[in-house]
C-alpha cells in the first residue's frame, strides 16, 4: 500500500518542489494553512506531515503538532518541521512539541526525501 505524505505550506511552490522530489512513490495531499491540515489529516491519516511553521490563519506549525499529538488516531503520525526560523529555540520548541525534524528553509529537497524515506521505513 502507497504511504500518504500530507504537506502543508502557504507557498504553493514549495509543496510543488516537494511534490516533485517525492516522485511517484507516495500519495501526496496539500493544505495551504493549519485548519485545512488537521481537517486532511483526521480524513486522510497520513504516514508522514511536512508541516511549515509560519502559516496564515489561526494556527501556526506549533498549534497544528500540539493539535496533532493530542489525537488519539494521529499521534503516531511523523512530523517533519519546515521553517524559515532557524533560531535554536524553535527547534528546541519544535523537537520538545514532538517533531520527528526539524528543515530550515532553504532546504534541500534531496535531504528532505533522504528523511522521510528513512521515516517511513521504519
Amino acid at each position: 500500500m502507497m504511504k500518504k505524505i500530507l504537506l502543508v505550506d502557504d507557498h504553493a511552490d514549495i509543496r510543488r518542489l516537494i511534490r516533485i522530489t517525492l516522485g511517484k512513490n507516495y500519495e501526496v495531499f496539500e493544505a495551504e494553512d493549519g485548519c485545512t491540515a488537521l481537517e486532511i489529516a483526521r480524513r486522510k491519516r497520513p504516514d508522514l506531515i511536512v508541516l511549515d511553521v509560519m502559516m496564515p490563519g489561526e494556527q501556526n506549525g506549533f498549534q497544528v503538532l500540539d493539535a496533532l499529538k493530542s489525537d488519539p488516531q494521529l499521534i503516531h503520525t511523523r512530523v517533519i518541521m519546515v521553517t524559515a526560523r532557524g533560531q535554536a529555540l524553535d527547534y528546541e520548541d519544535g523537537m520538545r512539541r514532538g517533531a520527528d525534524a526539524y528543515f530550515i528553509k532553504p532546504f534541500s529537497p534531496l535531504q528532505l526525501l533522504a528523511s522521510i524515506k528513512e521515516m517511513l521505513s521504519e
